[in-house]
């Protein structure tokens, strides 16, 4: 499995809940909770296993490092909004700016791996190693989307 395929896959998903998300209002809770959790859930699975496979391999390759740890903090900041948002009421206006705010965040990181990170990572690894890791990775993720 390539793993940038896999990767560009969930940053697809997302990108849609974030577009369904977006042509919400206030008035329609049911809607944003149901699209909030599946938004939550997918860049948790996400989250968990870049910080757990694929971040880990490109933090050991000098081409990769600091754009790596780069990813690891931009990480932090979505899991810090993401709980934040899960606190409030999802009719508020303060969601909805935080809904903003990750979103920005989201397409900021999903442009720096897709640009930087991934082109770093190709010329740093053989087709092998970037295999290997795909399958460890899909293998991940299958795993936690059964147990969410």
């Amino acid at each position: 499995m390539d793993p940038f395929k896999l990767l560009k896959e969930d940053h697809e998903k997302v990108a849609d809940l974030f577009e369904e998300l977006e042509s919400t209002t206030e008035k329609a809770i049911k809607k944003r909770e149901t699209l909030f959790n599946k938004l939550m859930t997918e860049l948790e699975i996400h989250a968990q296993i870049e910080e757990q496979i694929f971040y880990p391999a490109l933090k050991k390759a000098n081409e990769t490092r600091e754009v790596t740890l780069e990813g690891f903090e931009e990480h932090k900041v979505i899991k810090q909004l993401l709980h934040e948002m899960d606190a409030l009421s999802r009719d508020s206006e303060q969601w909805t700016a935080k809904l903003s705010v990750l979103q920005e965040n989201v397409e900021h990181h999903v442009e720096e791996e897709e640009g930087e990170m991934f082109k770093s990572a190709r010329e740093a690894f053989s087709k092998e190693q970037l295999e290997d890791l795909g399958k460890r990775m899909e293998a991940q993720k299958k795993k936690l989307a059964e147990a969410a």
